[in-house]
């Protein structure tokens, strides 16, 4: 609905930018609901066994995109206006949309209890919310989770965004250069996607994201220390980063479809996503003077060594790396909190 009325903005002619803002700001909204809601629903149609197969295909789907939209969108710019491309977005949309109208998805039993129930009216809005930080923070093994899932934005975000002045200042390359590196890492992460759904990870999930966290950070690393005539290298460095953005992410998505009870799924996976999120402004804020005082490159060894370090560090944290089992016993004991429910 929101495209359509940008399109119908452009239609007219009376395009401003606060109209992209806005749409921008809702379509984001959206998102908001959208991703956890898909996540959540993700265990209650795939085995566990599974699930970290279907998180690294979804990687793959998320990789192929990144290289085959800005060809795709730069060929349509060309032929069309962009109410034009906007109605086409609005299509491909419906055919996401309109199978979920003739497709009956499993709902979690919702129980009304004292422990993390929920309610369907409007007033126990803020109680589902504060129940669904509660159970994050009932479990040390999640909270952990979540600090990591944070620091890794707050590392990773400033390296995307800075990576035009990258190839700008440091290569004294432009637009083209640009592409390399961008299909460098779309590739990286089909390949890692496509590793992950076929090998299925490490039996025990936390460990592969760790591997991925480790290899993220050396391929930040690579990416930042390569010397101004050896662009390539920033290629294959990137391209290593996008290879284990799938063993990171989809383990750990696993890990939280897999111990998290079904009918908080969504809240607890909203509550990270937002999280995470919320560090890219923050860490933008940092990372601009950084880059200023320090050269931009320092963000690249800083982000990359960091993120190392907290892969390594996470074989020898217990929280972390027996997660998997701890929550699970957790769950069976029932030793959750209790809160009074309107």
């Amino acid at each position: 609905m929101v495209t359509l009325a940008l399109a119908l903005v452009f239609a007219l002619g009376i395009i401003q930018p606060w109209h992209i803002f806005l749409a921008m700001g809702l379509r984001s909204l959206g998102s908001a609901f959208q991703w956890p809601a898909m996540q959540s629903t993700t265990p209650r149609l795939v085995p566990e066994v599974h699930l970290t197969r279907i998180a690294g295909l979804n990687q793959t789907l998320s990789g192929a995109s990144t290289i085959v939209s800005p060809p795709a969108g730069a060929l349509l710019l060309a032929a069309l206006p962009i109410q034009g491309i906007l109605v086409i977005n609005i299509g491909l949309e419906m055919l996401a949309i309109v199978p979920l109208l003739f497709l009956s998805i499993p709902q979690p039993i919702r129980p009304e209890d004292s422990t993390f129930g929920t309610s369907s009216t409007l007033a126990g809005v803020w109680i589902d919310f504060r129940n669904g930080l509660a159970y994050l923070a009932s479990w040390p093994e999640l909270t952990t989770i979540l600090v990591m899932a944070t620091a890794l934005n707050f590392l990773f975000n400033p390296a995307i965004s800075l990576m035009p002045l990258l190839i700008t200042k440091h290569f004294h390359g432009g637009a083209l250069q640009l592409a390399w590196i961008e299909s460098g890492w779309g590739a990286g992460v089909i390949v890692g996607g496509l590793l992950l759904s076929v090998w299925g990870g490490f039996r025990r999930k936390v460990i592969t994201s760790l591997v991925g966290v480790i290899g993220l950070g050396l391929g930040v690393l690579i990416a930042g220390s390569a010397p101004s005539n050896a662009y390539p290298i920033a290629i294959l460095g990137i391209a290593v980063s996008g290879l284990m953005l799938p063993m990171t992410a989809g383990p750990v998505l696993a890990v939280i479809q897999a111990v998290v009870r079904p009918d908080l799924q969504g809240r607890v996976t909203a509550l990270v996503y937002s999280a995470a999120q919320a560090m890219a402004p923050v860490s933008l804020l940092v990372a601009g003077p950084t880059a200023d005082l320090l050269g931009i490159r320092a963000w690249y060894w800083f982000g990359g060594g960091a993120a190392v370090l907290m892969g390594i560090s996470g074989f020898f944290i217990p929280a972390i790396l027996n997660i998997e089992q701890n929550a699970k016993k957790r769950e069976a004991r029932g030793s959750l909190p209790t809160l009074d429910q309107p």
